[in-house]
Parts: structure tokens; C-alpha cells; sequence
């Protein structure tokens, strides 16, 4: 009987300890042009509500300033007006551009966000691409360097009358970042937040690692490879989302910066590290780059590691990744 009575108070222990209510919630909307879902652990339904919205109405708010192909978005005001005079930006699109320059600096120029002054010319859904004529004309404007800023004004400048910036691959995983720090200040200690390819997970799952698989980038239905991970951010850029399909080429969106074309020597990159504004960044850079140079540039930065299908279908896995041998 006392055997009986000692398991009798753990079970009742184990409910004073956690609330009979806490669960898994679970959102998910359409944003940025993808989806954007937020699942967390909490102690009421108005919890889990209130936290999630906050995140939802501050995704919104990024897709509105930071979008492309909205006209009336920061973006877009800063695209028709940066090359005749310097534009005054908020502090978050300033810093994020600062931010998206330095990781330009740190790929070598793989990463850059005026592949857009040749970028726009592309339409995937309608399968419309430049002419040859039409991106040699622009091509030139493709530099990172041609952005002038200026942190005393926190203006934007560009040097070159034909840049257009585009913050596509980096701009989502800012988003998301933000995601976790407002679950965080809403007292959230588990979630996973994810935005199209980009996710950051905070804490574990409950005990537990999350599963996050890797697509393959010829089989839609397939994964082709599982991890599992707590408390890390997790990219994944591939020439599958945005294509089409022309006299056997395929045109993805991922473009290379010094010819502006799309990039052929990987077909998905998948980085790790620890926030998603990096790993967005990263993959897209280590996709432009192929596998054997986004290794060693891996290799050199600490709390990073990849995983790479190069343009044969091969797998390379950077050191912390690699899978024991059999």
C-alpha cells in the first residue's frame, strides 16, 4: 500500500505542476506570399490567441513596408526615388539593409539584394523571362556596393540610376526572428514559428525534439532527410518554390547576382544556426555559391552548419551534420 499511495502523489504532484488547460494551439496564415504559421504550447486557449495574433499582425505589418509589389510599401518608395535622392528609411528597413550588405560582404557578393534590378523582369507564374538584351542592359546595376548609406540621416542612396533592391531573402527570416522575441515577451516558452522556408524553433517540444524534414527537390511528396532540433533556426532555399518550366530550362527565382540568371549549381540549401535572419541570408548566398564553397564558407562560422543538394541531386552535409558511417 505505501508503493501504492507514493505513485498516487505523483500523479497528483504532476497536475499541481502543470496546468490541466496547457496545450498545443496552432495558427496559420496566408503572409508574404507564402505561409505563415505559429504552433505554441500554452496555459488557455486566450493565451495562445493573443500571442499568435500579435505575431500575425507584425508579419502583416513587415509584408506591408517591405514588399516588392506593393506601391505604396517603404520598399517600393525606395525603389522609385533612392537613385535621384537619398531616401529616409525607418530604422528597421535602414538596419536590415545594413544587415543584408554585410552579408553580402561576407559571401563574396552571392548574397545580394539588388539581383532585383534584373530580378523584376522575371514572372513565374506566367513563365515570362528577360531578354537576353534586357539583362545585359540592367545587369551592371547588380552590386551591392551601388548602396550608399548613411547612418547619421539613415538615408538610402543608390548610386546607379537602374537599382532596385528586393529583401526576399532575408526579410522573412527578420520576421520570423521577430516572431519568437514577441512570443517570448508574451511569456510563450515553447513554439515553432515558420514562415515558407524559414522556421525558428523556441525551447523544445515538451520534452522533445521537433522533426523537421528536408523536401526533396524533385518529389514534392518526399522528404529527404529528418532532423531533429530545439532552439534553432532552420533556412531552406531551392529552385522548386518559384519556376517555371521553358525548352527544358527551368527559371527559378534564386538568381545569380553577377549574371542574372538563375543560379544552376544547387538544387536546395538548407542552413542552421541560431536566428533566421542569418540562415535566410545564408542559404540563399550558399545556394548561388554550390556546394564545395558553401562548405568552406560554413565551415568558418561558428553555430552554423548546412545541408546541400548540388545540381546532380548529391547530398553534402557540413561537419556537425554528417551522418555516422555505416
Amino acid at each position: 500500500m505505501q508503493f501504492n499511495r507514493i505513485y498516487l502523489l505523483f500523479i497528483i504532484l504532476g497536475f499541481l505542476s502543470s496546468p490541466a488547460s496547457a496545450e498545443w494551439f496552432k495558427q496559420q496564415q496566408a503572409i508574404m506570399g507564402t505561409s505563415v504559421s505559429v504552433e505554441l504550447w500554452a496555459d488557455k486557449k486566450s493565451q495562445a490567441d493573443k500571442c499568435s495574433q500579435q505575431v500575425m499582425d507584425n508579419m502583416h505589418r513587415i509584408d506591408q513596408a517591405m514588399s516588392p509589389f506593393k506601391p505604396d510599401s517603404e520598399l517600393s518608395r525606395m525603389n522609385t526615388s533612392a537613385a535621384a535622392n537619398p531616401f529616409k528609411a525607418t530604422s528597421e528597413l535602414f538596419q536590415l539593409i545594413q544587415a543584408a550588405n554585410k552579408m553580402s560582404q561576407l559571401t563574396q557578393g552571392r548574397f545580394d539584394i539588388t539581383f532585383a534590378s534584373v530580378g523584376y523582369l522575371y514572372d513565374y507564374r506566367k513563365g515570362i523571362k528577360p531578354s537576353q538584351a534586357q539583362r545585359e542592359q540592367r545587369v551592371n546595376a547588380i552590386d551591392y556596393r551601388h548602396i550608399i548609406l548613411d547612418a547619421t540621416t539613415q538615408t538610402v542612396h543608390f548610386k546607379h540610376p537602374d537599382v532596385r533592391i528586393d529583401l526576399g531573402g532575408i526579410a522573412k527570416g527578420h520576421a520570423v526572428d521577430q516572431a519568437i522575441a514577441i512570443l517570448k515577451q508574451c511569456g510563450i516558452q515553447h513554439a515553432l514559428v515558420s514562415a515558407g522556408g524559414d522556421s525558428r524553433i523556441l525551447g523544445d517540444k515538451r520534452g522533445q525534439a521537433w522533426m523537421t524534414g528536408i523536401r526533396h527537390p524533385r518529389q514534392k511528396d518526399k522528404f529527404i532527410v529528418a532532423i531533429p532540433l530545439t532552439n534553432t533556426a532552420i533556412s531552406t532555399s531551392g529552385d522548386y518554390e518559384r519556376f517555371f518550366i521553358q525548352d527544358g530550362v527551368r527559371y527559378h527565382h534564386i538568381l545569380n547576382p553577377a549574371s542574372g540568371k538563375p543560379a544552376k549549381n544547387s538544387r536546395s540549401v538548407t542552413v542552421l544556426g541560431p536566428d533566421t535572419t542569418t540562415t535566410d541570408a545564408l542559404s540563399t548566398a550558399m545556394f548561388v555559391m554550390g556546394a564545395d564553397q558553401a562548405l568552406k564558407l560554413v565551415h568558418k562560422l561558428p553555430g552554423i552548419d548546412a545541408i546541400i543538394i548540388d545540381k546532380a541531386g548529391r547530398i553534402h552535409y557540413s561537419e556537425g551534420l554528417k551522418p555516422p558511417d555505416k
